[in-house]
């Protein structure tokens, strides 16, 4: 096996780091980290780094951050770290100027079984859609975006109550273990991509990008519809409502089936203990809630400093 393989890796959120740690520790050649610029955060608009720069600095690796991946400099730059093979984790959609560079190609750790849930957001509409599994792809970069040759992957099983959050986690210990072993394959010189058209699949479902609309809880929808809309938004960006003239993030919350003797949106409290919101067949109990202009809490220490209005 070839531990020499000269590797870029290219990612930038907390996803991706678990992936780079892997082969760190598994002695392979990281010659170069590609990540995002560091961006302004916070109330005193520090300047902050990526999960991805942090790691890759404490481990002494070689980091570039360029605003735009045409950039000749970068392109130069890029080009005589000599790669053999670039690894891509959570990062942006690459030219192909970028992705076709090294010999042995570009290769994307995807957090979806695919061609189910090719999209920025896999992770959250699996949860949404309340599918009972979902898992990792590893595929080699082609020009459509999360459609190349799948080269490995790993179901993951979703239960009932997880969240998002939960699951990104799960995926992210995965998706490092999945990338070593493609990643090996690759070095033995026996990684034998899959044709996406080839890999049987129903309805194929979609990952887009999230926008504030799709956080909006439609309460005429059924309980379930609900209850994986918040589950699959949380703990970001968060499913919301209005709740007393003012917007509501809901973070959690638990189901009662039963008939609702209140219209969908509307709300029973005992102003001590719980909230209960109507969807067309049932309540939400809400758990952890933040409304606007307060702080995240849970519903016991909401009420107990919530006047309501009448």
């Amino acid at each position: 096996m070839n531990k020499n393989l000269r590797i870029v890796f290219m990612g930038t959120p907390d996803f991706a780091v678990a992936s780079l740690d892997i082969l760190v520790q598994n002695g392979f050649n990281i010659v170069g980290v590609i990540t995002a610029p560091d961006k302004p955060a916070g109330r005193g608009l520090q300047l902050q780094e990526s999960a991805v720069k942090r790691y890759a600095v404490s481990k002494g690796l070689t980091v570039l951050q360029p605003e735009k991946l045409k950039n000749p400099e970068f392109l130069e730059t890029l080009s005589a770290l000599k790669a053999d093979l670039q690894v891509v984790v959570a990062f942006r959609m690459l030219p192909e100027v970028v992705w076709n560079m090294p010999p042995e190609g570009t290769i994307n750790v995807h957090a979806s079984l695919l061609p189910n849930y090719r999209g920025a957001a896999p992770i959250n509409w699996a949860v949404i859609n309340g599918e009972k599994e979902s898992g990792v792809t590893t595929f080699k970069l082609q020009h459509e975006i999360d459609t190349g040759d799948v080269l490995f992957s790993q179901t993951v099983k979703i239960s009932d109550n997880e969240t998002a959050g939960e699951l990104h986690d799960a995926l992210m210990q995965t998706g490092a273990e999945l990338l070593l072993k493609t990643v090996n394959a690759i070095a033995a010189g026996n990684a034998k991509g899959t044709p996406q058209a080839d890999i049987p699949a129903a309805d194929i479902k979609h990952a887009p990008k999230i926008f504030k609309e799709t956080c909006q809880i439609n309460w005429q929808q059924p309980l379930d519809t609900v209850y994986n809309l918040i589950r699959g938004l949380s703990p970001y960006p968060t499913a919301f409502t209005t709740f007393q003239g003012k917007s509501m993030k809901i973070f959690s919350g638990h189901k009662e089936q039963v008939t609702p003797t209140v219209a969908p949106g509307e709300f029973l409290t005992d102003e001590k203990t719980y909230i209960k919101i109507a969807a067309s067949d049932g309540y939400l109990f809400l758990d952890e809630i933040q409304l606007e202009g307060k702080k995240k809490m849970d519903i016991v220490s909401f009420l107990r400093g919530y006047r309501f209005t009448n």
